[in-house]
């Protein structure tokens, strides 16, 4: 075979295959000719995860203050004297301002329609909406009920989460890593080659915080607080793995 026919079929092999340089030196001494002989490496990729259960040690309240006067003015007036009050319970609540945060603040106009006649002007709507962050679980529902009775009269849900998730997420890690070794030694079994060292493995998943549930300001105060009942929290590692597998 010439060396230009050798040269195109190393060049076409290269495609599919990872090739190896080897160089050749000539009879007469001249410039090595380099030969690209085929490395076949066969691969073995998986996915696996990890999966831990946890108690939450935190919760997320969204509530929202809601007003309607006959003028703008006098809505967001009425609104924040009635947010005034929210803050100072919840102070009193325990929670700390770098907990409270406002997520919306909207003035709208409100009509009333009837059929065959313009939109009549009825008045104005101020809305107000707070995120709170309880960190002692405990107290969540007596929180939800303080700031009911202060005032709060829209409540757009509750969730609950971690303060700091680190743990649960290198827990799920060693799980999801196991568990990847198993496969792959199972699937190395099963084909009856020796399984290699890991040549690439990459991470997904983690914590996800969970969505807020919708819950309903009650009209009244009860003897006993607002009942919470937290759960549990799934934290998840997803992981997939590239094997050599020895021939």
């Amino acid at each position: 075979m010439t060396s230009r026919s050798l040269a195109l079929g190393a060049a076409l092999a290269a495609l599919t295959f990872a090739p190896a340089a080897m160089a050749q030196s000539q009879p007469d001494g001249g410039a090595p000719i380099v030969v690209q002989a085929v490395v076949d490496r066969p691969a073995l990729t998986l996915a696996a995860y990890g999966e831990v259960k946890v108690a939450p040690d935190m919760a997320t309240i969204n509530f929202g203050v809601v007003t309607e006067a006959p003028t703008a003015q006098e809505a967001m007036a009425q609104n924040a004297a009635r947010m005034a009050e929210v803050t100072a319970a919840l102070r009193r609540a325990g929670i700390e301002p770098r907990l409270v945060q406002t997520s919306g603040l909207n003035l709208s106009a409100q009509y009333d329609y009837v059929e065959n006649n313009p939109p009549r002007l009825r008045g104005y709507q101020a809305s107000n909406r707070v995120t709170v962050h309880v960190e002692d679980l405990a107290r969540t529902g007596q929180v939800v009920d303080a700031v009911v009775a202060a005032g709060v009269n829209q409540i757009d849900g509750i969730g609950f989460g971690l303060k700091d998730p680190s743990a649960a997420e290198n827990q799920a890690r060693v799980l999801a890593v196991r568990a990847l070794q198993e496969k792959a030694a199972l699937y190395a079994q099963a084909l009856g080659v020796p399984l290699g060292g890991i040549r690439n493995l990459t991470e997904g998943g983690g914590y996800t915080p969970r969505p807020p549930m919708p819950m309903y300001a009650r009209a009244e105060m009860a003897a006993d607080a607002t009942s919470v009942a937290p759960g549990e929290l799934t934290v998840r590692i997803d992981v997939t793995g590239v094997y050599d597998l020895a021939r």
